[in-house]
């Protein structure tokens, strides 16, 4: 199967503004493309005038550029092809949990608490319903069934500063208050969870009228390996491209911004090659639920 995505996004700006951006696909993920990954940055003003980009690997093996906006503002834009298996997320009811002093040295950090996910806070709730179901792959379950059924789901729901605890009493949320949640709970148990973003097309499901948007689901360490799920749809998805992996969307947002903007233009596309292709639809900014990240 061949996905086609990308992104055109316009950030409009008075005067000079670092930023930095984790938009371009993940590592894991580049021997799958069929071209390079590469981000076109044109200065909204002057669009032949150059803007300087330079890229490195951030702590957690995801591709961060850098970049000083010009007064006026900048385009941001890709767009490519990946190659997919075409399978569904890994299903594997009889991976077990692996006891914290025998997982592997990179994947304690994703125990502990973090900006987003207090798991403080909501240690003893986790125990309380989830103790007592069987470990490994149904207990995560448990909980992609529950943080699933406990709040609903919408784009005006999004807020950036809610944390799992928050979403948990408040009931509603985006994709990303859903795998916060879910993530604490994981790491209460001590189930190792880290946070993911990324393109999710309507691939293999009916599709959804909305604008397309980029996705934020999670990861669990379980056995030897890292398994996908999904605490928003809670099914098995076809063609997820990821971009950044995290503790929480805190190590992952799209674009930090140091300064004041207005982002005037967000389009996100994820489309399977074979349909009539689509052009690059148009989000409103109250929809971005990967919204930029001011400092």
């Amino acid at each position: 199967m061949r996905i086609r995505y990308g992104y055109r996004i316009e950030l409009v700006c008075a005067h000079e503004m670092p930023l930095v951006t984790l938009l371009d696909v993940h590592p894991s993920r580049r021997h799958d493309l069929t071209m390079p990954d590469e981000m076109r940055v044109s200065a909204l003003a002057d669009p032949a005038r150059p803007v300087a980009v330079t890229q490195h690997l951030d702590a957690f093996g995801n591709i961060r550029r850098r970049m000083v906006a010009p007064p006026g503002g900048v385009r941001l834009e890709s767009e490519g092809i990946v190659h997919d298996s075409g399978e569904p997320d890994v299903v594997d009811p009889a991976a077990r949990e692996v006891a914290p002093s025998r997982l592997p040295d990179d994947a304690l950090v994703y125990l502990l608490g973090s900006r987003y996910c207090e798991t403080d806070t909501l240690f003893d709730l986790a125990w309380s319903l989830f103790g007592g179901v069987e470990p490994g792959w149904p207990r995560v379950q448990a909980i992609v069934d529950f943080v699933h059924n406990h709040l609903r789901f919408g784009y005006h729901f999004a807020r950036g500063t809610r944390t799992a605890a928050e979403a948990f009493e408040e009931r509603v949320g985006v994709c990303r208050d859903f795998a916060h949640l879910a993530i604490a709970l994981c790491r209460c148990m001590n189930i190792p969870a880290r946070y993911c973003n990324g393109y999710l097309g309507d691939i293999g499901v009916p599709p959804d009228p909305a604008p397309m948007d980029f996705n934020a689901w999670f990861e669990v360490f379980l056995g030897r390996r890292w398994y996908t799920f999904d605490a928003r749809h809670n099914e098995r998805r076809i063609g997820r491209i990821v971009i950044a992996r995290g503790r929480d969307a805190t190590d992952v947002a799209m674009i930090s911004s140091f300064g004041s903007h207005e982002l005037r233009r967000f389009e996100v596309v994820t489309e399977e090659i074979g349909e009539v292709p689509m052009p690059l639809t148009p989000v409103a900014p109250e929809q971005f639920d990967a919204r930029p990240a001011a400092a």
